[in-house]
């Protein structure tokens, strides 16, 4: 389970979302996101479908690699559509059972809930962590963001900030399942007995991981001083970021999708929110 996680991952690549410009990439994602909560019909949601698979397409990853980042979050997934079917109301009855009515609105809106959080993860992914280096990722957050260096906010140290965290989730999940394989060599059991025996059978596994996560933030912060890092003032890069045709391109149809999902919410009649 926890090598499935792709959380913060880049996979190096060659396609046309690798190669646009990173803040061009988190201006997308934004209004991606923005698109998704706009969504109020069963139209509008096989937009956004279709939408995420483009991006799926256009990114060039293997589906394999972009659907493991659904897996750890199944749970999460399915217990917000059962809180949707069992809890929303309506008028059409399907299942009226002792306490218990399940009505058409709510498996809809169950529905639309799977829709919207899957998209929600699977394009966001896509756009930025699978196809952004760190290293980009944090000079987009510092460019865009440079305004608000006027009001004295530390943008760099926030960009950084925000890039050592994304790039450390991956390295903590591989020391999380090195340690837990520790502890089961030693005869831990983590998947059976009840919910308090496997929260105890866990404190083996976050003692050494919260020390291993300390000792190396320990250790960045000795090589960011060897390196004599002072933050941004009078930094240089070796790769400087322009805009190109493809990222206005791009921009343009985010607009566009944006637009088309508006129209739809105003003229497409729509059966629940």
């Amino acid at each position: 389970m926890l090598k499935d996680i792709t959380l913060g991952q880049f996979f190096p690549g060659n396609s046309l979302l690798h190669k646009l410009d990173p803040r061009v990439k988190l201006i997308v994602c934004i209004a991606y996101i923005v698109a998704i909560f706009l969504c109020k019909s069963a139209v509008a949601y096989g937009a956004v479908l279709v939408g995420t698979l483009l991006l799926m397409v256009v990114s060039r990853l293997p589906i394999k690699t972009v659907l493991k980042g659904i897996k750890p979050i199944l749970f999460i997934i399915l217990f917000t559509a059962v809180l949707n079917i069992f809890w929303h109301s309506g008028e059409t009855v399907l299942v009226s059972f002792w306490k218990i009515t399940i009505y058409l609105e709510g498996v809809i809106s169950a529905i639309y809930m799977v829709i919207r959080i899957t998209c929600l993860v699977v394009g966001t992914s896509v756009i930025l962590t699978y196809t952004t280096s760190p290293i980009a990722l944090t000079d987009a957050i510092e460019r865009l963001l440079s305004p608000l260096r006027v009001i004295k906010v530390p943008v760099h140290e926030f960009a950084m900030m925000m890039t050592i965290a994304l790039r450390f989730i991956p390295t903590l999940i591989e020391e999380t399942d090195k340690i837990m394989n520790a502890q089961k060599a030693r005869g831990s059991d983590f998947s059976t007995g009840k919910l308090t025996e496997r929260a105890k059978a866990l404190v083996p596994v976050l003692v050494p991981l919260f020390i291993s996560s300390f000792r190396r933030a320990d250790e960045l912060a000795i090589a960011m001083e060897c390196r004599c890092y002072r933050g941004g003032s009078g930094r240089t890069r070796m790769t400087q970021l322009r805009l190109a045709a493809r990222d206005i391109l791009f921009l343009l149809s985010i607009a566009v999708f944006i637009a088309v999902i508006v129209l739809i919410n105003k003229f497409i009649p729509y059966f629940i929110v």
